[in-house]
């Protein structure tokens, strides 16, 4: 199993310069992965400082040479596909192929959303996430792609240099796994972040036959042969270390790929204690 870390986009006491050095700590301290959060105004404080992960993923990809990198994960629905996949598609050239995307509907609590009248009721976020995972896997590829739907359109385009990775840059889906609509759509990607609950105020740690459950009822493997991808985690580590490190060998001995540890916004010198402490191998 892989160990990663999700770091905050943003927060009252985080410059942006810290984020990128965070990326190159992360290498450093034996981290597989970085995803940074994407939100266009971070969730805590009264205005706060928020950073474009895609600027800052390109800024850590010029700094390292291993670590996967991405995010967890990007609101598709207030995001131009097509865009975003030129984005995803430049990282990966950047990178040498060490990019990854992970989409959902996006927090119901973003604040980025109202703010510049995007839609909020999930029934339209939902369908724009359904026909935007389509457009974004398939110009992921590379090849030309034809679409013409309810909310976008391509009209046999293909995005170029076609990605490092083959046959795609790998796509995630995040999301409650109690919402049968996620796993679904993660069928169709190469990987799934899921959190337990649909109240994202709570939180609950998927057991190991949880997370077996999950792992059985998506695909064995993803679009390139490999494993198809379960990212479990997404909050800090616990303080008793040991109760942490046996957690996390028994949800990976349950077919989880990934561990996620979640760096939230903090003094800067916490936040690098957190990064160069190194994963719970």
């Amino acid at each position: 199993m892989r160990h990663g870390l999700e770091i905050c986009c943003g927060g009252a006491s985080v410059a942006v310069s810290t984020l990128v050095e965070l990326g190159e700590l992360a290498e450093r301290a034996g981290w597989d992965g970085v995803f940074f959060e994407d939100y266009l105004v971070h969730y805590a404080g009264d205005d706060p400082p928020t950073y474009d992960p895609w600027l800052v993923l390109a800024a850590v990809a010029g700094r390292t040479g291993r670590v996967r990198l991405g995010t967890t994960v990007t609101p598709l629905p207030r995001r131009r596909p097509a865009k975003l996949a030129r984005e995803v598609l430049t990282l990966d050239h950047l990178s040498g192929g060490r990019a990854t995307v992970a989409v959902g509907v996006g927090d119901p609590g973003d604040r980025g959303l109202a703010a510049f009248g995007e839609p909020t009721d999930l029934p339209t976020r939902a369908a724009r996430l359904d026909e935007g995972l389509d457009l974004l896997t398939g110009l992921l590829g590379g090849g030309p792609v034809r679409h013409h739907g309810a909310h976008y359109r391509a009209d046999g385009v293909a995005l170029r240099p076609p990605p490092v990775q083959r046959p795609r840059v790998p796509v995630w889906v995040g999301g409650s796994a109690q919402a049968g609509a996620v796993l679904r759509r993660a069928a169709r990607g190469d990987g799934i972040v899921p959190y337990k609950l649909t109240d994202t105020d709570d939180w609950a740690d998927f057991t190991p036959d949880e997370v077996a459950a999950l792992v059985r009822a998506l695909p064995a493997t993803r679009a390139d042969g490999e494993p198809f991808d379960v990212a479990i985690g997404g909050r800090r580590r616990r303080p008793d270390t040991r109760a942490e490190r046996a957690y996390v060998a028994e949800v990976a001995d349950a077919g989880a790929t990934w561990w996620l540890e979640f760096v939230p916004a903090g003094e800067p010198a916490a936040m690098r204690a957190a990064v160069d402490r190194g994963p719970l191998r």
